[in-house]
């Protein structure tokens, strides 16, 4: 059988490229809460046309990360208190979860893979850097989770995040915390125990303490 020889359409290559790039933006709070946006803007940025602009625009508006407005204004969400629970709720049941199903595939190189990040993590608190925590602290729980093979209850996760992106920059850019997250210890100490319930309860802890200080 002879492969395809038909073209792959520039602009969906072009809209992938410019929805992947400005999903991680939002997820790591590289972009603040009520931040107005621009398609020409988008485009610009990214050197593409309007269309691939637009269509990656849709795309994060229709996961939450962004509003779009009926006279085309697009603009980074700022969350209510309530807005805010139910995504922590949504947290604190999804990813004891992951956690738990991860539980049997965690070994060793994963252990030692985790501690590694969370030195990273530390770091970041130790340079006040707020977008490079929240990239470290994403990617220590998103390493976790990747083990517990369930690729639709980390999707729906990584979608929390994405929502919850730019109002967490605004919190840990006040916060100025000096120690990292203790939590993510008690995380590290039940994989190695092979300790579920202390798992479920340290991740359900970490992720729900830091949620209750986005509230205000």
């Amino acid at each position: 059988m002879l492969p395809s020889t038909r073209p792959t359409d520039p602009n969906n290559a072009a809209h992938e490229r410019v929805y992947r790039s400005l999903r991680a933006r939002i997820m790591h709070g590289e972009i603040e809460p009520g931040r107005a946006l621009t398609l020409r803007g988008i485009g610009k940025e990214f050197d593409v046309s309007m269309t691939p602009a637009r269509e990656a625009a849709r795309r994060l508006a229709a996961e939450g990360a962004l509003t779009m407005s009926s006279s085309g204004r697009i603009s980074t969400p700022e969350l209510s208190n309530e807005r805010i629970e139910e995504l922590a709720t949504l947290r604190a049941l999804l990813e004891p979860e992951l956690a738990s199903r991860a539980l049997p595939r965690a070994h060793f190189a994963l252990i030692e893979r985790l501690e590694t990040i969370n030195q990273g993590v530390s770091q970041m608190v130790a340079r006040h850097d707020a977008i490079g925590y929240i990239r470290m602290n994403l990617e220590f729980h998103r390493t976790l989770y990747l083990r517990a093979q369930a690729p639709a209850m980390l999707a729906m996760t990584e979608t929390v995040w994405l929502q919850l992106g730019p109002t967490m920059r605004a919190l840990y850019g006040r916060l100025n915390r000096k120690d990292p997250p203790y939590h993510h210890k008690l995380i590290l100490a039940a994989l190695k125990a092979g300790d579920e319930p202390g798992l479920r309860l340290a991740v359900r802890t970490d992720v729900s303490q830091g949620l209750r200080m986005l509230k205000g």
